[in-house]
């Protein structure tokens, strides 16, 4: 099954058109990256996908149910978006209690205690953290929080907008490593923007390199890890990633 389903996707911020005549399939299950300079078009998809940009043409669908332009509680259930900045995406004055229980209320689930907790534990936090406010956290326990809040409504599509770029090395790789579990546990499919190719390399299947508003090349996991790219704005950034440029690995 597709999961995420953008055909001829063209997204515009008044009459300055971003994105052009996007068309990308990403099945269930699979965890696929966007990657490109700034200013290339990759977190204005993951806005229009999560129904934060409502100027867009062309059709997107998750997860077989055509999406409109304005958000419904359908939508919302099933896909969330984690934002880059963990601090930022927290309301400072909402506990973590608070914010978990914010969406529950709203959808009129029960049993709340019980499920903020079990969520708690899902993202590897203790409930010694449920009355804790954001600014009582670190970096990487705040994002922790994000994401869990992003799976309080049992969402089975996450749009993930560069989630680890704010945090410090050492805390990167927890926070991959816990993404990585959560998808194996869960059956998510993940919709990653990202600059880091070796984060694509860690948890993504394929990826799509985007310039101008525009692919220019899908790629699987292995050609990454390869350096094996057909067109030379990819070849570029892979090299500027910190990876050996593609003429290197041709070299016997």
């Amino acid at each position: 099954m597709i999961a995420i389903s953008l055909n001829d996707v063209s997204i515009s911020y008044g009459e300055t058109k971003i994105v052009h005549n996007f068309t990308l399939d990403v099945a269930q299950g699979e965890s696929f990256a966007l990657v490109g300079e700034s200013g290339s078009g990759k977190t204005t998809v993951l806005r229009a996908i999560a129904g934060l940009t409502p100027s867009w043409t062309g059709e997107i669908t998750l997860l077989g149910k055509k999406r409109g332009h304005s958000i419904d509680s359908h939508s919302v259930r099933d896909c969330q978006m984690v934002f880059q900045d963990p601090y930022g995406s927290l309301h400072p004055r909402m506990t973590v209690d608070a914010v978990l229980t914010e969406p529950l209320v709203i959808h009129g689930i029960k049993d709340r205690p019980a499920r903020v907790e079990a969520m708690l534990h899902a993202v590897g936090l203790d409930t010694r953290f449920r009355f804790r406010f954001p600014h009582q956290l670190s970096g990487g326990q705040r994002q922790r929080v994000a994401i869990a809040r992003a799976l309080m409504l049992d969402a089975k599509v996450l749009l993930l907008d560069e989630p680890t770029s704010a945090l410090d090395v050492s805390i990167q790789a927890e926070i991959l490593n816990l993404l990585k579990r959560l998808q194996k546990e869960q059956g998510l499919t993940y919709l990653m923007v990202t600059h880091n190719m070796p984060v694509v390399s860690f948890l993504c299947d394929r990826l799509a390199v985007m310039q101008h508003g525009r692919i220019v090349e899908v790629a699987d996991v292995t050609q990454l890890q390869d350096g094996d790219f057909k067109t030379p704005y990819a070849r570029e950034l892979y090299a500027a990633s910190g990876g050996a440029p593609f003429e290197a690995r041709q070299t016997p």
